[in-house]
C-alpha cells in the first residue's frame, strides 16, 4: 500500500475548516428593488461608513437611518423600504447549498460562516425558510454585529479564530471580495475569491479531499492492470512502467513485475508499433537493475561490461544491446549512469557523464529527447542519479537547482508536473505553483489524467501510463508536503 511508504496520517485533508460569506450564497438582490431609491444609490449607501458602523453594532437602526437620511438627503422611510425590499428579494443559490452539503457529507470538515450583517437584517433574513435551512449547514455562524467588527478589519478575523479555536493554516477562507480574502490569507488561511459555484467547487476539491487516500484507492482498484496506452489508442504491456510503479510505490501487489535473469526488454512480448523482434535495451535493463533485488553482483558486472562495449565513437552509451540500432538519448544515459554509480563503477562512464552535464548546462532537454516526451523527464531521472551518487552533488547541484527553478510554471501535463515537483524536492525546494496545479488536476475518482512519457523515435507516437502518472503525483504531493 502507498500508505506503507508515505506516512500521511497528518495529511488526510490539507484543510479541516471552511469559512464562507453567506452574502455570496444569496442571489444578487440590490439590482431588483423597485423602491424610489435606485439600486446604484442603495449599493452606495450600503458601502458607506455609516452603514459599516451599523453592521459593527456601533449604531442602532434608528441612528443609522437618521444619519443616512442626512448624508444622502433622502427620507428615512425610503432608505428603510429599500433595505427591506432587498432582504425580501434575497434567495439562497441552490447550487451553492448543494456544494456545501456535499462537502459536509463527504469530508466531514467544519463549515463556518463569517458575514458582514447588522443584527436587524440578520434577524429579518433568518425568518425566511430557505435561509434558515442554509444556516443549518454551518457549525457556527459569525456576524459583524455580534463580533463588534466587520471584514476586512482584522479584529473580526481574530474574533472568529479565538471563538472557534480553528487552525488558520488548515482553514479555507472563501469570500466574494478580494480585500476580504487578502485579510484572511494574512492570518495563514488559504484564500479563494468566490466567483460562481462551479469555480468554487473546482477550487475547493484539492483542499478538502484526502488526496493520497483517494489516489491509493484508485490504484488498488486496478492491481497489475495499469498498462500503457499510446495517443493512437493502442494498449502496450511493457516492463518499464511496471518497474517505475514498483520503485515509486514499493507495492509488489500493484505492479506486474517480470524478473528476468539478465537483460530486460521494454516490451512484455512482441514489439508493438515497431519490429516484432525488439532488442533488449539499456534503459529498461538499468532501471530493472536498480529497482529489483534478484540480480547478483556478478550478473550486474557482466551487464555493465557489455554496456561499456556498446559505447559509440564519442564514448557515449547507446540505447540498445542490438548494435544495428545506434541510438543515443540523454535520459537513457542518465539511467545507465545511475545503474553504474549505484554499483561503484560510475567513473568508467566519464564521457557519458560529461555529455549529460552539457545537456543540462545548455538546456538541450527542454523540448524532450528522442525517446522521452517531456524535458521534465530528464530532470526527474537526473534526481535519481544524484540520489544514487551523492559524490556528484558538488558538480551538479547548483546548475541543477537553477534549471529546476527555470521550469517552474512551464506548461506540462500531470506527469510532467509531478516529475518537476519531485525534482525540486530532491534539492529541498518547494515548487508551489506546480504543486498547486497538480492538485487541481486530480480527478473525481482519485486518479490523475494520463501524462505522456515515452516517444516513438521513428513515428513520434506518444505513450503514457495513468498508473505511473497517478503514483508519481502521489509521490510528488507527499515529498512536497514533507519538506
Amino acid at each position: 500500500m502507498l500508505s506503507q511508504w508515505f506516512s500521511h496520517s497528518s495529511y488526510l485533508h490539507q484543510c479541516d475548516t471552511l469559512i464562507v460569506d453567506i452574502n455570496d450564497l444569496l442571489s444578487p438582490r440590490y439590482t431588483k428593488i423597485t423602491t424610489s431609491i435606485p439600486p446604484e444609490m442603495l449599493s452606495q449607501i450600503l458601502r458607506s461608513s455609516t452603514w459599516f458602523d451599523y453592521e459593527r453594532g456601533n449604531l442602532t437602526e434608528a441612528e443609522c437611518y437618521s444619519n443616512l437620511a442626512t448624508a444622502y438627503a433622502l427620507p428615512e422611510s425610503d432608505i428603510a423600504a429599500a433595505v427591506r425590499s432587498s432582504l425580501t428579494l434575497a434567495r439562497v443559490v441552490p447550487e451553492a447549498v448543494r456544494i456545501l452539503r456535499d462537502i459536509k457529507a463527504t469530508t466531514g470538515v467544519r463549515i463556518l460562516s463569517m458575514s458582514n450583517f447588522s443584527a436587524p437584517d440578520w434577524n429579518a433574513l433568518s425568518t425566511q425558510d430557505d435561509f434558515a435551512k442554509l444556516l443549518g449547514l454551518f457549525d457556527c455562524s459569525f456576524t459583524s454585529a455580534a463580533a463588534g467588527d466587520r471584514k476586512p478589519n482584522l479584529g473580526f478575523y481574530r474574533h472568529v479564530l479565538h471563538s472557534s479555536g480553528i487552525d488558520p493554516q488548515k482553514t479555507v477562507f472563501v469570500d466574494g471580495r478580494l480585500e476580504h480574502v487578502v485579510a484572511g490569507k494574512s492570518f495563514g488561511m488559504k484564500g479563494i475569491v468566490f466567483t460562481n459555484p462551479e469555480e468554487l467547487s473546482r477550487a475547493l476539491r484539492p483542499l478538502l479531499r484526502d488526496t493520497i487516500a483517494d489516489a491509493e484507492r484508485w490504484l488498488h482498484r486496478h492491481p497489475k492492470q495499469l498498462w500503457s496506452v499510446t495517443d493512437t489508442g493502442v494498449i502496450i504491456e511493457e516492463n518499464f512502467s511496471q518497474l517505475l510503479l514498483l520503485e515509486i510505490t514499493q507495492d509488489e501487489d500493484l505492479a506486474d513485475i517480470v524478473r528476468l535473469p539478465r537483460l530486460t526488454n521494454f516490451f512484455r512480448g512482441h514489439g508493438v508499433l515497431t519490429t516484432a523482434a525488439f532488442p533488449h535495451d539499456l534503459d529498461t535493463t538499468s532501471i530493472a537493475c536498480t529497482v529489483l533485488d534478484h540480480f547478483g553482483p556478478q550478473v550486474k558486472d557482466d551487464i555493465m561490461n557489455e554496456i561499456l562495449s556498446l559505447r559509440n565513437e564519442d564514448g557515449l552509451v547507446q540505447t540498445y544491446f542490438d548494435k544495428t540500432r545506434p541510438r543515443v538519448d540523454p535520459v537513457v544515459c542518465v539511467n545507465v549512469l545511475t545503474f553504474f554509480y549505484a554499483n561503484g563503477r560510475g567513473s568508467e562512464l566519464t564521457e557519458t557523464l560529461d555529455w549529460v552535464y552539457d545537456v543540462l548546462a545548455n538546456r538541450a532537454y527542454e523540448g524532450g529527447t528522442l525517446y522521452y516526451h517531456s524535458g521534465d523527464a530528464f530532470l526527474y531521472f537526473l534526481s535519481r542519479l544524484l540520489h544514487a551518487s551523492p559524490s556528484l552533488t558538488n558538480r551538479f547541484s547548483a546548475l541543477y537547482a537553477q534549471r529546476i527553478v527555470e521550469r517552474y510554471g512551464a506548461p506540462g501535463d500531470p506527469l510532467a508536473l509531478a516529475m518537476r515537483v519531485l525534482a525540486a524536492a530532491c534539492m529541498g525546494m518547494r515548487d508551489l505553483q506546480d504543486y498547486e496545479r497538480l492538485l487541481m488536476l486530480q480527478q473525481e475518482d482519485g486518479s490523475w489524467p494520463l501524462g505522456w512519457f515515452y516517444r516513438n523515435g521513428s513515428t513520434g507516437i506518444l505513450t503514457g501510463n495513468q498508473g505511473v502518472t497517478t503514483a508519481m503525483a502521489v509521490a510528488a504531493v507527499c515529498r512536497y508536503r514533507g519538506l
